[in-house]
């Protein structure tokens, strides 16, 4: 193994471990996921989405999002109700448990990132995009399913 092979593990683990503290912190503070907290600030944009909707927004399975959701309801952040002209869909509507998370939550390692990169200039946003999706295919990781949320609970369930 070449010292720069080296050193690019040692970044993967470092932003690896970064990830898994930040969910950790978050879980402890907030008893949430950051995929819970995803699904929650979506409600914040609608009075109820629909389970297939929050699947699209967030490019996880509807079985994940119906997980999420389970744990949701268990704490009465979410309420779920089927919908009257199709009793396959099912739509969810935040409770006042949901907002009172949302409001004391820290901000998530997600929105840290996104900042940070919103204010790159566009071709080191494109390198940045095109060096990750190198690595993904380098490490035989593309096409799996992932969300925008950086959560090492959601995976530990796959």
């Amino acid at each position: 193994m070449s010292d720069r092979s080296d050193e690019a593990l040692i970044l993967i683990r470092q932003i690896q471990r970064q990830i898994e503290i930040s969910a950790r912190k978050f879980a402890e503070t907030e008893g949430l996921t950051p995929s819970q907290l995803k699904v929650l600030q979506l409600l914040t944009e609608y009075p109820e989405i629909s389970v297939g909707w929050i699947s699209e927004q967030t490019q996880l399975k509807n079985a994940t999002i119906t997980s999420l959701v389970d744990k949701l309801v268990d704490r009465g952040m979410v309420s779920r109700r089927r919908c009257d002209s199709d009793r396959r869909r099912v739509w969810i509507k935040m409770e006042q448990p949901g907002w009172a998370a949302l409001s004391s939550a820290p901000q998530p390692l997600q929105r840290k990132f996104t900042d940070k990169f919103d204010d790159l200039p566009e071709w080191q946003k494109t390198m940045l995009i095109s060096s990750l999706q190198m690595l993904s295919e380098m490490l035989g990781a593309e096409g799996m399913e992932a969300a925008s949320v950086l959560d090492v609970s959601s995976l530990s369930s796959k």
